[in-house]
């Protein structure tokens, strides 16, 4: 398999010049295109600061991020946008849907910023939506929505522009037992037939017991990486 993400010696430090707080201390981290790895941990280890190093959200104070070769730590700001554009899904935990745009156009909105034809994103958005049981809600805007709702909504729109990993920040925290198995279904099939890697920050067993890598971060650093054994990627959809 070809390395994706290759990460040496990252570090995001907050008041560096009085008293240091290492959000992430020192992480050295290699994923593999395909794979499907869950960060764990407690609150406050790191995990939602390590995603957001990766996806060059953040800014890392020490240390190299090369992505399919390429290190993202040193693009300017707008070389970065547009790889992050082309290249990664993003899936937050507070939705970040744009509140003027209905469900259908905020999935619609970054194939539209990539250029993708209007044929095909209409031929990519309604099997989504009906993936996620959200067919009836296209035109509703995200005031419309509830909190699972918009979280399904959101996990659409990083899947719909087929990009080449995603991150998912707590993508199952608000959602029922059926809603996070049938979404988690939809990324693993993504992740078998298309070979698309996925990157969970969680506390969510039910994520957990999917990931065939789990990675746990106590204060900033890795305590353990461990390559799960025998575990599916795919789990069988509630009927």
């Amino acid at each position: 398999m070809d390395t994706v993400i290759d990460a040496h010696n990252i570090s995001k430090i907050y008041n560096p010049d009085t008293i240091p707080v290492y959000a992430v201390n020192n992480v050295h981290l290699h994923l593999q295109k395909g794979e499907f790895t869950a960060l764990v941990g407690p609150s406050g280890s790191g995990k939602t600061t390590l995603l957001n190093l990766i996806g060059g959200l953040d800014k890392t104070d020490t240390g190299n991020i090369f992505i399919n070769g390429i290190d993202i730590t040193k693009l300017s700001a707008g070389r970065l946008i547009d790889f992050r554009l082309h290249n990664i899904g993003f899936v937050f935990q507070s939705f970040n849907l744009i509140p003027v745009l209905t469900a259908k156009e905020n999935v619609e909105f970054i194939m539209q910023l990539q250029g993708i034809k209007k044929s095909e994103r209409e031929k990519r958005i309604y099997p989504l939506f009906k993936q996620i049981g959200l067919e009836d809600k296209m035109n509703s805007r995200p005031s419309q929505l509830s909190g699972g709702q918009q979280q399904r909504v959101a996990v659409a729109r990083a899947l719909a522009s087929k990009p080449q990993f995603v991150l998912a920040d707590e993508p199952t925290a608000n959602l029922d037992s059926k809603s996070a198995s049938n979404l988690l279904d939809i990324m693993a099939l993504l992740n078998k037939e298309e070979n698309m890697t996925f990157i969970f920050s969680t506390h969510d067993q039910r994520v957990i017991e999917r990931a065939r890598r789990v990675i746990t971060l106590v204060d900033g650093k890795v305590e353990s990486d461990t390559a799960v054994v025998d575990t599916s990627v795919l789990h069988e959809t509630e009927k």
